[in-house]
C-alpha cells in the first residue's frame, strides 16, 4: 500500500516548531525572516515545511529582504508549493514593509543633509528596476511638505515636466525643492542629461524665488549628491 504523503501544514507541526505560536509566546522579534514568511504562506509542499521552503526562497534572494522584494509574482511561483495566492501574499507583505519605511521617514523628516534625503527617498526609489524622477518640496524650515513623483520612465531614462514641478511647488507654498532620481544600473555618475536638467530646474526656480538645493542620484545602497560635489 502506498504511504500517505506527510502533511507539512503548520497545524501538524510540533508545537515548539510552529511560528504562529512562537510569535504569540515570544513576540515578533523572536522569529527569523523565514519563520515570518512561513506564517504568510501557511504550508510548504510534500517534501518540505513552510519554513524550509521560505528558507530556500530567501536564499535565492541572497537572504536579503530588499532583494526578495524585487522578485515578481512569476519569480515566486517558480518555487514548488508557491501558487499565485501565496506569491501575492508575500509580495503584498513586502510592499507594506516598504511603504512603512517610507512613511516613517516622511513623518519625522527635516532635511539637514544629503544623507537625510537619501534616507527619505531610498525606500521609495532605491530598489526599482526602472527610473523614476521625484521632487521633495520643503518649507522655510526645511521640513518636508510633500514628496512627489514627477515622471516614470524605462530603464534608460525619464522625461521631466519642469512646469509641473514648479506648479506643485507654488500650490504647496514650497520655498525650496530637492531633486531625486534613481539609476537602476547602480552607477552613481551623473549623465550629461542629468546635469543639464539640474541646471534647467535651478534656472527656472530662480525666476520664481524657489531654490533647488540639491539633486540626488540614488541606488540601492548609495547616492550621489550634486550639492556635496559643488555641482549645483
Amino acid at each position: 500500500m502506498k504511504e500517505k504523503p506527510t502533511s507539512f501544514s503548520i497545524k501538524n507541526w510540533n508545537e515548539d516548531d510552529r511560528p504562529r505560536e512562537k510569535l504569540l509566546q515570544k513576540g515578533r522579534t523572536a522569529l527569523s525572516d523565514a519563520e515570518l514568511i512561513a506564517i504568510l504562506i501557511g504550508s510548504g509542499n510534500r517534501e518540505e515545511s513552510a519554513v524550509s521552503l521560505s528558507q530556500r526562497i530567501l536564499a535565492s534572494a541572497e537572504n536579503n529582504l530588499n532583494q526578495l522584494g524585487k522578485l515578481t509574482i512569476k519569480d515566486l511561483m517558480q518555487f514548488k508549493g508557491i501558487g499565485e495566492a501565496k506569491a501575492i501574499t508575500i509580495a503584498a507583505a513586502l510592499e507594506l514593509g516598504r511603504r512603512r519605511r517610507a512613511g516613517e521617514a516622511l513623518n519625522r523628516k527635516k532635511i539637514t543633509s544629503s544623507q537625510s534625503v537619501f534616507e527619505l527617498m531610498q525606500p521609495i526609489i532605491g530598489e526599482l528596476p526602472h527610473e523614476e524622477f521625484w521632487i521633495v518640496y520643503l518649507n522655510n524650515s526645511n521640513k518636508v511638505l510633500q514628496t512627489s513623483q514627477l515622471s516614470k520612465g524605462g530603464i534608460t531614462g525619464t522625461l521631466v515636466d519642469v512646469r509641473l514641478a514648479f506648479k506643485n511647488a507654488l500650490q504647496l507654498g514650497a520655498v525650496a525643492i530637492i531633486l531625486a532620481h534613481n539609476h537602476p544600473s547602480g552607477t552613481l555618475k551623473p549623465s550629461q542629461p542629468d546635469i543639464r536638467l539640474t541646471q534647467k530646474l535651478k534656472t527656472a526656480g530662480e525666476s520664481l524665488d524657489i531654490k533647488v538645493l540639491d539633486h540626488l542620484i540614488i541606488t540601492e545602497k548609495a547616492y550621489f549628491s550634486f550639492a556635496d560635489e559643488s555641482m549645483i
